[in-house]
């Protein structure tokens, strides 16, 4: 930097010079700069090539330490085969199948606490039935302690039993930018564990299906970050990097219709999940209304002349709901002033994405009437 800014100075005295002893038209100055640039700053372009690979190792060198790599423990069965029978040699039988343990990396992972908290994809640890491990950048193994699913949002944390890790430095998703540097590390196509790619924000506020092949898990994201940054299977839950290191998305592979895009949850939300986790005590809270209910579409509406919404087919008992005075066949058709409608993502949609306490009000039609009906959301405590 010392020595670009001496050129620099150098490059002013000289087109200073050249304008006084009339050498140089003011008018011509651009051109002159052009064509005289390797001679005035010789290695300039190789210094701007050498100082941008350098944004991208310094980053890799410091946070590679702090990605981790997922791997699920399970057991497939091996089938059955025919053997021959030693005491009848024209005889044979069939030897039973049996089970075979296997280990398997399936996503990537960051760590956000020196005492072993992880942030990771909700899909990529979906298996309750499965063991997980950790494994971190310089092979060491540690078995998941706890799994805490976020339930609304495709976010896991993982705890391990661990002290002295190097944790993360969290960006800030809102002051990202269209075309700024981005950067990929996880475990790509559940195999090279630690790779690398380079690429730019391509896009913000994006909607999109995604999942992982290996949980066969599909989900519909709304507000991610596109990138061109190359994202495989096995990155999910990696982290998306600004150039100063700072963790701005978490991976989650790429779209079902997306050719080479990839996208990534926005670190903001990470955050407020990380702070209801640790405010509620270490567990994430899931609003609960407390209604089994299908779906009207439009069409279905019109056709049966009554408002598009949430039919309840069912209230349960003691619920939020219930306390509220909801009834069965009562039609949710707004919440807060929110229309209620499939495309939407349909009533669970908009609870999910209320607090635990929170009152709002529901606009609901029954027998030909519409009736507005206060509800304070509640914590779903089952599974």
């Amino acid at each position: 930097m010392k020595r670009v800014a001496f050129l620099i100075l150098l490059l002013i005295l000289l087109v200073g010079i050249g304008i006084n002893t009339g050498q140089i038209d003011v008018s011509n100055v651009g051109k002159f700069l052009q064509q005289n640039q390797q001679t005035i700053l010789p290695g300039l372009d190789q210094i701007k090539v050498v100082e941008e690979e350098s944004v991208v190792t310094d980053v890799v060198e410091k946070v590679s330490p702090s990605v981790v790599t997922i791997s699920i423990s399970r057991s497939r069965s091996i089938g059955s085969i025919f053997e021959i029978d030693p005491f009848d040699p024209f005889g044979s039988f069939r030897s039973p199948g049996r089970r075979e343990p296997i280990q398997q990396d399936i996503g990537s992972g960051f760590i956000v606490s020196a005492d072993g908290l992880i942030v990771t994809n909700k899909h990529v640890v979906s298996d309750t039935t499965a063991k997980y491990r950790v494994v971190t950048s310089d092979d060491k193994t540690f078995e998941t302690q706890q799994i805490y699913r976020d339930p609304v949002n495709d976010l896991a944390i993982i705890k391990i039993n661990a002290t002295g890790l190097k944790p993360v430095t969290l960006g800030d998703s809102a002051k990202m930018k269209v075309g700024q540097r981005a950067i990929a590390i996880g475990t790509a196509l559940g195999e090279f564990r630690n790779t690398v790619t380079v690429g730019v924000i391509s896009g913000l506020g994006r909607g999109i299906t995604a999942g992982s092949p290996f949980e066969g898990y599909v989900e519909r994201l709304d507000n991610v970050i596109q990138t061109d940054a190359a994202i495989n299977p096995g990155n999910s839950g990696g982290p998306l990097l600004n150039s100063a290191g700072q963790v701005i998305g978490v991976n989650v592979a790429v779209a079902s219709e997306g050719q080479s895009i990839g996208f990534a949850l926005p670190i903001n939300l990470v955050k407020e999940s990380l702070t209801e986790f640790n405010k509620n005590g270490g567990k994430f809270q899931r609003p609960y209304l407390g209604v089994q209910y299908k779906m009207i579409t439009r069409d279905l509406a019109l056709l049966n002349d009554v408002p598009e919404g949430a039919y309840v087919q069912d209230v349960v008992p003691d619920s939020p709901a219930e306390k509220a005075g909801i009834d069965s066949e009562d039609i949710i058709t707004k919440i807060n002033g929110q229309k209620v409608t499939e495309k939407d993502g349909g009533l669970s949609s908009i609870i999910a994405k209320s607090k635990v306490g929170d009152t709002v009000t529901l606009e609901i039609w029954r027998e030909g009437e519409t009736k507005e009906i206060k509800v304070t959301i509640g914590e779903y405590s089952g599974e």
